[in-house]
């Protein structure tokens, strides 16, 4: 089984997935990277050149991929929720994680940050508010959420195992019919 962490950009995920991934034993991938390294270009490159579509097809390409590795944690983009298709490849073989912050938090993580291609814009704080409210729905589909802004990586590491250590229990118990 995969762990997935889905999120909006700057909540943290690929600095909780690789330490998380060190800690469970498993391997880290972070989808946008793989994109990166396959199109040989950088994300906000592919979104100035050849649009947010022809990425979304990219990163379901991507997805769908990835879903059938196995004992990896998986860092995903922000937007990969916004397609069932995408959702429902990943839960598969995976147990989906999102990490939330509250909108004044990610704009303080990505405001030094010039490649975020949905943020390029005169207000970046009001565009923060706008996708987390039109992706908000998308994002509770998750099995679990941690919610990073006031936490420590430890302390959301410790949380998700937490959630898993439970989740590993109540199938074991269902399987072994104790």
């Amino acid at each position: 089984m995969n762990i997935i962490l889905t999120g909006f950009m700057g909540t943290g995920k690929s600095a909780v997935g690789r330490k998380l991934a060190k800690r469970l034993d498993m391997e880290y991938l972070d989808t946008d990277e793989l994109i990166e390294e396959r199109e040989g270009s950088k994300i906000y490159h592919i979104f100035e050149e050849k649009g947010e579509c022809y990425f979304r097809k990219v990163e379901s390409a991507m997805v769908r991929e990835v879903s059938r590795l196995d004992r990896y944690v998986i860092s995903t983009g922000g937007g990969v929720v916004l397609k069932d298709e995408n959702i429902k490849a990943l839960r598969r073989n995976g147990f989906i994680i999102c990490l939330t912050a509250n909108p004044e938090v990610i704009l303080k993580r990505t405001e030094r940050i010039l490649d975020r291609p949905l943020l390029n814009e005169p207000d970046p704080g009001k565009r923060i508010k706008e996708l987390l409210r039109m992706r908000q729905a998308y994002y509770e589909k998750a099995d679990f959420s941690v919610d990073t802004s006031n936490l420590p990586l430890e302390e959301i590491v410790r949380r998700i195992e937490e959630v898993l250590r439970k989740k590993n229990e109540s199938c074991s118990c269902r399987a072994g019919g104790t």
